[in-house]
């Protein structure tokens, strides 16, 4: 274990923008382990000195400053929902049982995000729309584009309605400060879309299973008055669905620009970026189901690096990896054969796609590492990465994805509790160790 321990309030200064866990393991390069010293059956070009060698002159690169068990997720959700708290709790780790919404003030604004280009939402939406409106006096959010529905345009007896609402393009408006609540109609898409819309703290998420699979949506339709009233009366269970943090660091590419009068000028390509490390441009995004990296139109094997907390622990090679929370391990990785994980264990699933190899099976990490992905120095092609199925853009030589828990989970609102939902979506949406059961023995009685 560390050499030593220290407060969370004196970690490195980058570390200072998240509220982390009470106390951290720090973990010395000088005094826990020697960092030449190979691994047990490892060759020496795996080790961290053959191929990070600039990794050890600073010694501060391998410093521990975080939990195992990740980041301490935020209870505050949005301007006025927390999670209850109680007074009896003595572990660390979340009781699902315990975890209760409440308000610290009347919820007033709710966001309601309905799946585009489904005709079979609209009256739903619009009973919703008036329910929350009318009835419950509250302040409707929904993206311009939903009421630009020619069905929703050409009703004039909804009109008054749509007068109330406030509007907000996805890519210009900013919402994050004045969502109390969420209400998603659709499948688990629209919980997806929900999440990428706040890149901090997220309000509490109710979604209704309208869509074609709903493993993420507990709710059903049919009672929704009911069911929304109680949430507003903070009469609820929550799970909170960790996210992962992940960074994008890209090398800045040159190419040159043919002015009019015959010359060229060398220019960096315009990207969306949020800050700069170590020269590098980076893009940062927060990402509830997976980070998928691929071989992308290639027909090449994709070929990526994969460091631990600084240290090589494989080679991936096949058509990609799949960085997974729990809640995305009943996702794509579940396609790619990973374990099914409950969202309250605070854990990283790392799946392989494809791997060209028989023993490269799928593996669970503890939610407090950081993991970097890059491509290898020996890669024949580039990479293609995505985040949640959005954001696609292909990676470099030289450009890497550090990935870690987020701070700011989802708090999903649920039907009964964390526990009984997430066993009847395994049953009813991926009809889990669904077999026809074995007949028993049929015992004849013998005469005497």
């Amino acid at each position: 274990m560390a050499s030593d321990q220290r407060d969370g309030n004196s970690v490195q200064e980058d570390l200072k923008q998240e509220p982390l866990c009470c106390s951290f393991a720090v973990y010395d390069a000088g005094k826990c382990c020697d960092y030449g010293q190979l691994p047990r059956s490892r060759t020496k070009s795996r080790s961290l000195s053959a191929s990070r060698p600039a990794a050890l002159e600073n010694p501060k690169i391998f410093r521990r400053t975080q939990s195992l068990h990740g980041p301490c997720p935020v209870t505050k959700f949005g301007p006025k929902a927390c999670m209850l708290q109680n007074p009896k709790t003595v572990m660390h780790i979340p009781d699902p049982a315990s975890q209760r919404l409440t308000w610290n003030k009347p919820p007033k604004n709710v966001l309601v995000i309905k799946k585009i280009k489904d005709a079979s939402l609209l009256q739903p939406f619009k009973d919703l729309c008036r329910f929350l409106s009318e009835q419950q006096k509250m302040i409707v959010y929904v993206e311009k584009k939903v009421l630009e529905d020619p069905a929703i345009v050409s009703d004039n007896s909804f009109g008054p309605v749509t007068k109330k609402f406030c509007t907000f393009h996805e890519d210009y408006d900013d919402i994050s400060d004045q969502i109390d609540f969420i209400i998603c109609l659709g499948g688990d898409g629209t919980l997806l879309y929900a999440s990428s819309l706040f890149q901090a703290s997220v309000p509490p998420v109710m979604a209704f299973h309208l869509g074609s699979l709903g493993f993420l949506a507990p709710f059903n339709f049919d009672a929704f008055q009911c069911q929304v009233t109680q949430v507003i009366e903070g009469n609820a269970a929550i799970v909170l669905r960790s996210r992962l943090k992940v960074k994008v660091m890209k090398e800045h590419k040159e190419k040159k620009i043919e002015l009019r009068n015959g010359l060229s000028e060398s220019t960096v390509r315009l990207t969306k970026t949020k800050e700069k490390e170590h020269g590098k441009r980076v893009i940062q995004y927060q990402v509830l189901n997976e980070v998928v990296i691929d071989r992308g139109p290639s027909s090449y094997l994709s070929n990526v690096d994969v460091f631990l907390d600084g240290h090589l622990i494989t080679t991936v090679q096949g058509d990609g990896i799949i960085v997974s929370t729990p809640t995305g391990s009943t996702a794509y990785a579940a396609a790619a054969g990973a374990s099914m994980i409950h969202p309250n264990v605070p854990a990283i699933m790392i799946t392989p796609i494809c791997p060209h190899s028989l023993s490269f099976r799928p593996i669970i990490v503890p939610a407090g590492v950081e993991l970097e992905i890059m491509l290898s120095p020996d890669a024949r092609n580039t990479a293609w990465v995505s985040f949640d199925g959005r954001n696609r853009q292909e990676i470099f030589h030289g450009d890497s994805i550090i990935i870690t828990t987020s701070c700011y989970p989802v708090p999903s609102i649920c039907f009964r509790n964390p526990v009984n939902d997430w066993f009847e979506s395994l049953a009813e949406c991926l009809h889990w160790n669904v077999r026809k059961k074995q007949n028993h023995f049929i015992v004849e009685e013998e005469d005497y």
